[in-house]
């Protein structure tokens, strides 16, 4: 009988193309399908490019690494959940609020498990963040909780004072930059409680949205 291959941990390169190469696709998707005279079309090409694009992110990490990690398997579920219903009903709202509710959850599993004094959060980044202690963990799961949760309120305020076209510009581009410059504003903090950086920067193991 032969053995499950374990698991390694993705290059930097691949890390970064499995995280964010279905949304620059998704960018992609939006714009080169956009219509003047169907202002839904642009999204709803994006949106089934992002999903076909997230399977496949999810079978090259399976196959580059012998693993799909817990944070993009929740992604994938809500892409392709809220994706099948903007492709139903033709309404963007679906793919925008689906990001208030990811955030949301992530919140939710993060903060309820910094209450229980268990740090979800290193079950979601695995590998991530070498050396942490566990309390360099809980802290860090305070801090990401309380950010997704005002990720969470950002988005919605941006979805009515944002046009489709503009919104999928900041959600492709000003939402995963911000949230980089969250993770490096964590790092003083994590060296503190035992980060071990290595040769290369974890910050590419920071949480996919």
């Amino acid at each position: 009988m032969t053995s499950a291959r374990p698991s390694k941990k993705p290059s930097g390169l691949l890390s970064f193309a499995l995280d964010f190469g279905p949304l620059l696709l998704f960018f992609l998707g939006s714009r080169f399908g956009h219509s003047d005279t169907d202002p839904v079309q642009g999204p709803i090409v994006g949106t089934a490019t992002f999903m076909v694009a997230i399977v496949v992110a999810m079978a090259v990490a399976k196959w580059k690494t012998g693993h799909i990690s817990p944070m993009m398997k929740m992604s994938a579920v809500f892409v392709i959940g809220f994706g099948a219903l903007t492709l139903w009903f033709r309404d963007f709202g679906f793919i925008q609020h689906k990001a208030t509710a990811v955030y949301l959850l992530f919140s939710a599993i993060i903060l309820i498990g910094w209450m229980r004094s268990k740090p979800a959060l290193k079950y979601l980044l695995e590998q991530a963040y070498d050396g942490l202690s566990d309390d360099g963990w809980l802290k860090l799961s305070l801090s990401w909780g309380l950010f997704f949760m005002g990720l969470a309120i950002l988005n919605e305020i941006l979805i009515p004072l944002l046009t489709n076209d503009q919104y999928i510009t900041v959600k492709t581009f000003g939402l995963p930059a911000l949230s980089f410059l969250f993770a490096m504003a964590n790092i003083p903090m994590l060296l503190r409680h035992g980060l071990n950086l290595g040769d290369e920067t974890k910050e590419d193991n920071k949480p996919d949205l």
